[in-house]
């Protein structure tokens, strides 16, 4: 979440007229994130988050995502519900951008997990996968492995500007990834972006997800590997294998963990940290002055594909072979 898009309190009056949900009382930017402009918007009859699409996020993908958020509802998987307009509308347009309204969800992220986070992270993933399965919605992963070229191309050229020798590691990596990356694993509707920051918890027990923009089809065992990379490092990029192991046994509780899926882990781990690499690469080199946001250092996720560029097999994580 960030702004980038700022709305006056008039344009949000005019805004509201198309929804039955009170007149605003509060109204303030979210910083946290690089993707969307957020506002925590608080109205006599609730609390909601105003969204503004931004950068990645096509309107034509919106009612995929908004549907697939009602879906999962529906199926008892904790997320944001978005709030239909007078008109049943789910999305309209603010200040020359798509615009949704969607419900609150109580909760916090967590800066730091633990084992227990994990666990309850592992176990949610895979309902949300189970609850995913009936959704009829179809939408490929814009930011996927074949497109992870094309998007590197647009930060070639200044890649070593953050580090010497970026551009030939990533160009390095990509083209061992086109020669081996899976093709055979099940796939399904993946949340594609589940970061600490997405998942909302009170206490140890998981809230919801939210922040379901980069969601499509792909490899299930894919979600799984951005998790990995996203929740089971510390901030010195350390990997921590009891971590990895409570959230895949979690997992693999409520939808069982195939041979093959555990044996292309490790591969995965590298794409998904090439993935954000590249994303955050583009972002820390092409990022608007003056707007609301924080870039993310890509250089993390360099550090952690050079870990899951380094491990033998699945023990290596701590996993059974």
């Amino acid at each position: 979440m960030a702004v980038y898009t700022n709305v006056s309190a008039e344009d949000l009056d005019v805004f509201l007229t198309h929804y039955d949900v009170g007149s605003a009382l509060s109204f303030k930017g979210i910083a946290e994130g690089v993707e969307n402009s957020n506002f925590l918007l608080k109205t006599t009859r609730g609390s909601y988050i105003l969204t503004l699409y931004e950068k990645r996020v096509s309107e034509g993908d919106l009612p995929f995502f908004l549907a697939l958020m009602e879906h999962l509802a529906e199926h008892h998987v904790t997320c944001p519900i978005p709030i239909k307009g007078r008109d049943g509308a789910l999305h309209r347009t603010l200040n020359g951008r798509a615009a949704a309204l969607i419900s609150f969800l109580d909760g916090v992220s967590v800066q730091h997990p633990t084992i227990d986070h994990c666990r309850a992270l592992g176990g949610a993933l895979a309902e949300l996968h189970v609850g995913a399965a009936g959704f009829e919605g179809q939408r490929k992963n814009g930011l996927g492995q074949k497109d992870w070229r094309g998007l590197f191309k647009k930060s070639k050229a200044r890649a070593d500007e953050v580090s010497r020798g970026l551009g030939s590691i990533i160009e390095t990596e990509l083209t061992k990834l086109d020669t081996i990356w899976p093709s055979y694993l099940p796939t399904g509707i993946i949340h594609g972006d589940l970061f600490p920051d997405n998942v909302f918890f009170i206490g140890n027990r998981l809230s919801g997800f939210i922040d379901f923009y980069f969601a499509c089809n792909d490899m299930l065992a894919y979600d799984l590997a951005v998790c990995l990379n996203a929740w089971c490092f510390d901030d010195d990029q350390r990997f921590h294998p009891d971590q990895a192991r409570a959230m895949i046994s979690a997992y693999s509780q409520v939808r069982p963990f195939s041979e093959l899926e555990l044996d292309a882990l490790p591969l995965l781990c590298r794409g998904a940290a090439l993935r954000f690499l590249l994303t955050r690469l583009y972002d820390w080199l092409h990022h608007p002055d003056g707007a609301l946001v924080a870039p993310k250092n890509p250089l993390d996720f360099l550090k952690r594909l050079q870990f899951h560029q380094s491990v033998r097999g699945p023990a290596d994580y701590g996993l059974s072979a």
